[in-house]
């Protein structure tokens, strides 16, 4: 079977079943696991496929984006183990900018109470979690509250966020990728993130195993541009080398 062939069947299976897994299909179109993880980049380049954990959905089964309730209630050990390993991860660090997202919520709850810190966030989930803790100095960059995720956006985020230069970032993203690195579906989050991307020493990428190899509507960081992603051990190990491989320092929480 030639590869155009191979992939239209690989499309009529994900539209059939509702979802594709690459185990599966190696054997059944018996090929490696490899050569159907190339199928279902090109799938996804082409608009008909969107990569997930293990596999693919076609993307007419995608909804819109969660709200951050929905988010809030999905992968809670992995986010929550994750949050944990990325505290470890913050050293001597004084000043921290912490982007939106569940999981940097998470983190954000569990910064210490015995040493003085500096954060700064453009979210408002994270900014309740620190803005009563002894010892942390709070700055609250506004902007335009996008209601979906709780987080400001538009030009006085932006240009608030581009003037910093802070010891550590911390990102969420929507999607983590070798090929397009950080990405995001939403265009206004994109340009908040691409200046929170560029406002640390050091950045560090918190993102459950369900957004790597995932890639959405806009890129906003290349993955040259991570120090750290933690993510937590439901990960495909395929996908955790081609990271590595690409000079990313990889913590499985």
């Amino acid at each position: 079977m030639y590869a155009p062939e191979r992939q239209n069947e690989i499309v009529a299976r994900a539209r059939a079943a509702g979802r594709v897994d690459v185990a599966t299909l190696a054997a059944e179109l018996d090929v490696a696991a490899e050569t159907v993880r190339r199928d279902l980049t090109v799938l996804e380049r082409r608009g008909l496929l969107r990569r997930v954990h293990g596999g693919a959905v076609p993307v007419e089964r995608l909804t819109l984006e969660p709200s951050v309730d929905e988010r809030d209630l999905a992968n809670t050990d992995a986010k929550d183990a994750i949050a944990r390993a990325a505290l470890a991860l913050l050293d001597d660090a004084s000043t921290i900018v912490i982007d939106g997202g569940t999981t940097t919520a998470r983190l954000a709850a569990l910064l210490p109470e015995d040493r003085e810190l500096t954060v700064i966030t453009h979210a408002l989930p994270v900014a309740a979690a620190v803005a009563t803790r002894p010892g942390i100095t709070l700055h609250l960059v506004g902007g335009h509250v996008r209601g979906r995720t709780l987080v400001a956006t538009g030009p006085w985020t932006t240009a608030a966020l581009g003037s910093l230069r802070a010891d550590v970032v911390v990102l969420g993203a929507n999607g983590v990728s070798v090929d397009r690195g950080l990405t995001t579906p939403d265009l206004g989050e994109a340009e908040a993130k691409r200046a929170l991307a560029a406002a640390g020493r050091r950045v560090i990428v918190l993102a459950d195993h369900t957004k790597i190899g995932r890639d959405e509507l806009v890129a906003f960081a290349t993955i040259e541009s991570v120090d750290t992603l933690v993510t937590d051990a439901g990960v495909d190990a395929d996908l955790l080398t081609e990271l590595g491989a690409a000079g990313v320092e990889v913590v499985t929480a």
